[in-house]
Order: structure tokens, then C-alpha cells, then sequence
């Protein structure tokens, strides 16, 4: 099924955003469709997509303007919001398609979704499952939730495009967002779990390689991922505050559904700690896998594993 939408924008050109969007415009071009139009605070950060073809607008109301589909990639809540409020000075949103791929708490979707309606506009939440490589390769999964037939309108941007599978989840967009607050809850505590395991080889001289060694071969994917980001440092993903972000999600959608997440509030914790620790040392770029440090040194180990230790020396 081909996308019927005559013009397409994007709003937000951060690392996910771009690369996200850097497919889109790859897509256009096989299929010899309008260019997408692009707009980000920091100009610069578009000339890449513009060097591929698309159009750079000089406003976000310029573009919604002469858009019928627009998708939002940004930080946070508050960056939502923002642009939303901006949205919403355009005259004319009536049957409009706004689309939403940022990582949000569900009840900043729900708010989102109703502000959009009534005005005549439909709203998708279409958060993805994965980081900058993976969205540059599009192998990232969305989920999408919203209107059935505005789904149906921007399915076909996902699977092949941007993503490699599309979650279709309700006709309620929260429920997209709160399935991806979840997964971000797995991702976190998965990272907790091996973070305490590798500890625990590590002292007790089983060694790392041992017990990642085991992961990869009974535990692949997620689990044997995360344990090779946390012993060997490798460069953050995204930024630590991101990562607190999405798991303090988890926790107040967990006391808003009076239940809890404990071991996302144990994983918080650690994260904290290890914010702490980067604004001690200079503001040293850490990411959601830092709380592994945290670990080490409840442990009585040093922040770093060896293996940092030695490849930094």
C-alpha cells in the first residue's frame, strides 16, 4: 500500500530525527514524491537531508501550513509540547495527520491527542524501539497508536521506511506510548540485572568474558547487547538524562496505575548516582548503561571496568 498523503513534513532533526527522516527522503526519491519538508531550531543540523532533497522550512507553522502529514521527532515532553503549542497557531489543522515518534510520558500523549482533535486534526503516537544506528539502518519497530484510518493513512511510512515491523497497538495513542515506556522499563532493568551478574563474576573471579560469553550463547539480543555496552564503555547511545527520563516514565505511570516498578526504581537510583558521578568528572558523556558503574562501586570496585581502564590508559 502506498502512502496517499500529497505532502509530508518533519519537524526535529536530532540524531534519531534525522535518520528517521533521511529515509523518508530516500523513499520520495525512489518513488518520485514531493520532497519532505523539514524544519529544526538548529538550521545546520538539516543540511544533510537537504543535500538529499528535501526542503527546509522557516518556520514549524510554515510547514504544517503546506503539510497534510507532519512527523515530530524530539527530546522530551516539554520539546513536545512546544512544538504542539506552535501547531496549534496554525489557522487551519482540519484533517490534518500529526504524528509523534518521541518517547513521552502516555498521559503527555493523551493531552497531545485531545488538544490536536479539537481542532480538527489526528494525532498518532508512533514511538520506535532502538537507537541511532538502528533508525539510520531502518531496522528500528514502531508502534503506533491513533485513529484507524489515520494509521492506515501512515503505516506504510513505517514498515520498510522507517522501521522494520510496525506494532499497530489501539485506537487510543497512549497506549503507544505507554507499550514503549514499557519496553524502555525492560530495557532498564535487563541492564540492572546484568549490571549486579557481572559484579558478582567479576569478584568472585568467574570473570566477565565468562558470563558474557554465556549471554550471548543463552541469552542473545537484548541481554548479551547490554552486557557488552556496560564492560566495554562503549560510547553512550543517547544522553543519561534521556534514560532517566524515560524509566522516571515507568515508575509514574506504574503509581498512576497504583502498582510499581521496583526495579526501576532501583535502576533510577543508580542512574542518579551516576549522574552525580559525571557532573563530578567534568560532565563526562554517559548514557542509561552507567548505572553499571554504580554497581561496581557499591561493590568496591572503581566506576570503570578493567577493560576501560586499560583501553583509556
Amino acid at each position: 500500500m502506498a502512502p496517499t498523503t500529497n505532502q509530508v513534513g518533519w519537524i526535529g532533526l536530532g540524531s534519531m530525527g534525522l535518520a528517521m527522516a533521511s529515509n523518508v527522503q530516500r523513499y520520495f526519491q525512489r518513488e518520485g514524491k514531493p520532497a519532505l519538508n523539514i524544519w529544526n531550531r538548529t538550521a545546520s543540523r538539516g543540511t544533510p537531508l537537504i543535500a538529499l532533497g528535501a526542503v527546509a522550512c522557516d518556520s514549524i507553522a510554515s510547514l504544517v501550513a503546506g503539510c497534510d502529514l507532519i512527523f515530530i521527532s524530539t527530546s522530551d515532553d516539554a520539546a513536545l509540547v512546544s512544538i504542539v503549542d506552535q501547531i496549534l497557531d496554525v489557522s487551519n489543522l482540519d484533517k490534518k495527520i500529526v504524528v509523534d515518534t518521541t518517547t513521552v510520558h502516555p498521559n503527555t500523549t493523551r493531552q497531545t491527542s485531545n488538544r490536536l482533535k479539537g481542532r480538527g486534526a489526528s494525532f498518532i503516537a508512533a514511538p520506535v524501539f532502538g537507537a541511532t544506528p538502528a533508525a539510520e539502518s531502518g531496522s528500528v519497530l514502531m508502534a503506533m497508536g491513533g485513529p484507524s484510518d489515520a494509521v492506515a493513512t501512515v503505516a506504510p511510512f513505517g514498515k520498510g521506511v522507517i522501521a522494520r515491523d510496525v506494532m499497530v497497538v489501539s485506537d487510543q495513542p497512549e497506549k503507544a506510548s505507554m507499550l514503549k515506556t514499557l519496553g524502555n522499563f525492560i530495557v532498564a532493568g535487563t541492564m540492572e540485572i546484568i549490571g549486579e551478574a557481572q559484579v558478582l563474576a567479576e569478584k568472585s573471579d568467574l570473570g566477565t568474558d565468562t558470563l558474557e560469553r554465556l549471554l550471548e550463547l543463552n541469552f542473545p539480543g537484548v541481554a548479551h547487547s547490554s552486557s557488552v555496552r556496560m564492560t566495554q564503555g562503549q560510547s553512550p547511545w543517547s544522553s543519561l538524562e534521556l534514560g532517566i527520563k524515560d524509566v522516571q516514565h515507568g515508575i509514574t505511570s506504574a503509581e498512576n496505575s497504583r502498582t510499581r516498578l521496583k526495579v526501576a526504581e532501583v535502576a533510577l537510583e543508580n542512574m542518579m548516582r551516576a549522574k552525580a558521578f559525571s557532573e563530578a568528572h567534568g560532565d563526562r558523556p554517559l548514557d542509561s548503561s552507567s548505572g553499571y558503574g554504580t554497581i561496581r562501586q557499591d561493590a568496591g570496585l572503581d566506576f570503570e571496568s578493567p577493560f576501560v581502564k586499560e583501553r583509556d590508559a
